[in-house]
C-alpha cells in the first residue's frame, strides 16, 4: 500500500522555511544515499507522513 505522498521541489531550503512559516514542524533534511537528492518529511494535520523531495 501507499505509505506517503512526496513532492518534488526545487530548493528544499527555501520550501522548509515556507512550511516553518506556517507553524509546520519538519525533520532534519537527509541526503538519499542512491540519488544524492536532499529530502525530509513532515506531518499533515492528521499526523500522515509529507515528503518534500529536492529534484
Amino acid at each position: 500500500g501507499l505509505r506517503h505522498l512526496a513532492f518534488s521541489v526545487k530548493d528544499i531550503e527555501v520550501a522548509i522555511k515556507e512550511l516553518q512559516s506556517k507553524g509546520v514542524t519538519t525533520e532534519a533534511i537527509r541526503i538519499d544515499e542512491i540519488t544524492g537528492k536532499r529530502f525530509t518529511f513532515f506531518e499533515d494535520p492528521d499526523q500522515l507522513p509529507l515528503e518534500l523531495y529536492e529534484v
